[in-house]
């Protein structure tokens, strides 16, 4: 497995997990990477990092007590109260929201998975069906890719992108 940061064409990053550079490469060419935040399928690979172990020396060795330096006064080190380093910011959830958009969008979430049927990949079809007539009305959410939306739309079908990815359901 690979992982990549990735940067779509809005200039909003993300990362995602690949079984390999091939798969990265065919997945986005058949539009199917799309950024977390808009939809896009213009996404490229971002700048990264590399992942850096540490040699076995350096993982097997004792952590070396941080030397205080002496004070201005002269005053021995081993008299100086024992000097420890910031906390570091206590870890959050992933699955808690970090901030109001993304508390809101969660809310909106769960309005509309409690509100509407999850018709997964048929969305399209069901979608024209409603408004051709050819189905009963009721509200539903499901998954569409964005020129299959943008017809849609064209046809004048009342249908709106949500900022979230529906929860799968496989029964």
């Amino acid at each position: 497995m690979i992982r990549y940061a990735l940067k779509c064409a809005e200039g909003h990053g993300f990362e995602s997990w690949f079984q390999s550079a091939a798969a990265y490469e065919k997945l986005r060419d058949a539009g199917m990477v799309t950024c977390t935040l808009c939809g896009s399928t213009e996404v490229e690979k971002a700048l990264m990092a590399p992942r850096v172990r540490p040699g076995r020396k350096a993982a097997s060795a004792p952590a070396a007590e941080a030397e205080v330096p002496p004070s201005a006064g002269n005053v021995p080190s081993q008299n100086l109260p024992a000097q420890t380093a910031p906390a570091a910011p206590a870890p959050t959830s992933l699955a808690a929201p970090s901030n109001e958009l993304e508390a809101a969008i969660a809310e909106l979430k769960k309005q509309v998975e409690a509100n509407s049927d999850y018709v997964g990949k048929d969305f399209v079809k069901e979608a024209r069906d409603m408004h051709l007539g050819d189905a009963p009305a009721r509200s539903i959410h499901g998954e569409a890719k964005p020129e299959e939306a943008k017809a849609l739309i064209e046809e004048g079908v009342p249908v709106v992108p949500l900022p979230f990815a529906p929860t799968r359901k496989t029964n």
